[in-house]
């Protein structure tokens, strides 16, 4: 099969069970794709976000595509948290991994740089480590009376998210969005939906090639314009925040959040 895809078979990817990882808002969230997950029916699977995540979790809870959620939070910016992550949360619906920013990057940093784990500090003397057994406190071994945290690597089995364009080989331009690298290298697979493709080879390009992820991290790409949407996208488009509000009016309710997949995810496509 061909690396680039229309959207429908590129999610086809992503299957029951699996472990996603899913970036923030600023760095490029694939809504299109996951609203295509959605539309599939999709179930079981364990998200991670790269540190944190919005509209595009609370969807996924909401429609109940999770089995787990590993996050620093789940929150829709001064609206407050996601409002299906919150009752999810309130009910003990859905297992939550409590985590933070600098754990979550060095979980994923370590799979990439194929270790089985990585020390940090900052976490020491939290309650995190009360509910977080998988993290260790070890001693130091060059130093002495200094612990250290130790976290265990996080192989995820895809990562999703959103490109500014990619070229007919599966090359993807990133831009300075680092941590896109660090998720299509800790994954197994990525699935990507980008703006637009490009003609000829990305990284044969002095000025592209240091900022583009390489075909052969990438499972499938889709063009999906607009397709970050209602979330902003760098400096393309910004954040919908008329949609955003609805989102949260209407979610705040089972029915309501009912109606919101109805009114957008089931009966049309994103514009």
């Amino acid at each position: 099969m061909d690396i680039v895809r229309p959207l429908e078979a590129a999610v086809a990817a992503i299957g029951d069970g699996m472990t996603i990882v899913v970036p923030p808002d600023y760095s490029g969230v694939a809504m299109e794709a996951t609203r295509a997950l959605i539309r599939r029916d999709v179930k079981g699977l364990r998200l991670l976000t790269l540190p944190t995540s919005s509209l595009q979790a609370d969807l996924l809870i909401g429609a109940g595509a999770l089995a787990e959620i590993e996050t620093s939070a789940v929150a829709m910016g001064e609206l407050g948290p996601g409002p299906r992550f919150a009752a999810a949360a309130k009910a003990g619906t859905l297992p939550i991994k409590d985590a933070t920013c600098p754990v979550l990057h060095a979980a994923l940093q370590a799979s990439e740089k194929g270790v089985p784990f990585l020390p940090l500090r900052g976490v020491i003397g939290s309650d995190l480590l009360k509910v977080r057994p998988d993290w260790k406190v070890i001693d130091n071994p060059l130093g002495e009376n200094d612990p250290i945290l130790i976290v265990p690597a996080i192989r995820p089995d895809v990562a999703l998210f959103h490109a500014p364009f990619a070229d007919r080989h599966g090359n993807v331009w990133v831009g300075r969005r680092r941590e896109l690298f660090t998720m299509a290298h800790a994954s197994t697979k990525s699935v990507v939906t980008v703006e637009e493709i490009r003609d000829g080879n990305l990284l044969e390009d002095e000025m592209l090639a240091g900022s583009t992820i390489p075909a052969f991290y990438v499972e499938a790409v889709a063009v999906a314009t607009k397709g970050a949407w209602p979330l902003k996208f760098g400096a393309r488009y910004r954040e919908d925040a008329a949609h955003i509000q609805e989102y949260m009016r209407l979610a705040a309710t089972e029915e309501g959040f009912r109606t919101y997949l109805e009114r957008y995810v089931f009966e049309r496509r994103a514009a």
